[in-house]
């Protein structure tokens, strides 16, 4: 396994992280502990939650995924040899649950989520803490086409920072994170960090697979020069990349096939790209997952690429991908698709 820095600070991260959104919905308690350790036998030193996981979001199943990882510190008491991230969610995506809502990036909803996510989790401390989506009305989720809102009521930046400051201080936060954010509010944070001696983003989390590489326009340029690299999810869009939903083929238990509102890249687009990709990595011996997730753990404004899995097989085939190198051939063949159909599902 290999280790990245994580931005600026002197935390060294696996360049594969665990992921855990499906625990608590997918996956039982038993199976999230029987996945940590198998990542952590891989040399992942690196798991991702956040207060809104499980997904699709639900009141019954709310904020399971922070219990499981929780207990399992408990049982094991290794938590200081994990580098713990978490999230605080953000206004609509139809969470009423969380907070009765009415959610917002000011002080009083990070110290009630941070609290909370401190106590399911069992832990004093919360490595690295991210905003998961703007609460400004912007491009995140898919959205194309910035429209703006005229007088939008939002959180101010500077009470966001200001709040996650006081955290930071009072040691319940190491570093802090954005999410699903654009090149415009990754440099407004920074700047406004580093002007009033507040915490420094180190990561951004967004979406980055072969179907959907938006990142690469504007936000890589900020992650490599500013040292605030991504935290790549949905590598594998939503399996897609796998393979196994090719012709029309709707596996089991499989996350597209329980939840339709899972769409993002399932259009006409991403299926027929899809196929390409699939057939490429056939074409040169590959498993087309292995060479889906190699392409993201490569770019070098990349620190680490987030897997997830629902079975162990699945997770010892990602953990696998990092040992694989793409030749020339490959990754030319990747680009010629990409030509032809960039980003089918942004």
């Amino acid at each position: 396994m290999d280790y990245r820095r994580l931005g600026r600070t002197d935390i060294n991260v696996s360049a594969l992280c665990l992921g855990t959104m499906t625990w608590g919905e997918q996956n039982t308690e038993a199976e999230g502990f029987a996945q940590i350790e198998r990542a952590k036998q891989a040399g992942i030193n690196f798991i991702d939650t956040a207060e809104m996981y499980p997904v699709p979001p639900r009141p019954e199943t709310y904020a399971s995924t922070e219990r499981i990882i929780g207990n399992y510190f408990k049982r094991t008491g290794d938590r200081a040899e994990w580098v713990l991230a978490s999230k605080i969610a953000g206004p609509g995506n139809g969470i009423a649950h969380i907070r009765d809502g009415q959610l917002r990036h000011n002080r009083t909803h990070i110290v009630q989520a941070l609290d909370a996510s401190l106590k399911r989790l069992q832990t004093d401390w919360i490595d690295l803490y991210q905003l998961h989506w703007p609460e400004r009305s912007t491009n995140f989720f898919g959205k194309l086409g910035y429209q703006h809102t005229q007088d939008e009521l939002i959180t101010p930046l500077e009470e966001t920072l200001e709040a996650l400051d006081e955290q930071v201080k009072a040691g319940k936060i190491r570093h802090i994170g954005l999410s699903n954010e654009t090149p415009w509010g990754t440099m407004k944070f920074l700047q406004l960090a580093e002007s009033r001696g507040w915490p420094r983003a180190v990561s951004i989390q967004n979406p980055y697979n072969l179907l959907n590489r938006s990142f690469e326009v504007g936000l890589a340029e900020i992650a490599i020069r500013e040292q605030c690299g991504l935290l790549a999810y949905s590598p594998m869009a939503f399996g897609m990349l796998s393979g196994k939903f090719e012709n029309g083929a709707k596996p089991a238990g499989a996350r597209l096939t329980l939840f339709s509102r899972f769409s993002r890249y399932s259009n006409p687009q991403s299926v027929a790209a899809c196929s390409r990709y699939v057939a490429l990595a056939r074409e040169h011996g590959l498993d087309p997952a292995q060479m889906a997730l190699a392409f993201v753990t490569q770019q070098p404004f990349v620190t680490s690429n987030i897997i997830g899995a629902t079975s162990l097989e699945q997770l010892d085939s990602n953990i696998a991908s990092f040992g694989l190198k793409l030749t020339d051939e490959v990754l030319e063949g990747i680009e010629a698709i990409h030509k032809d159909q960039p980003n089918p599902a942004p």
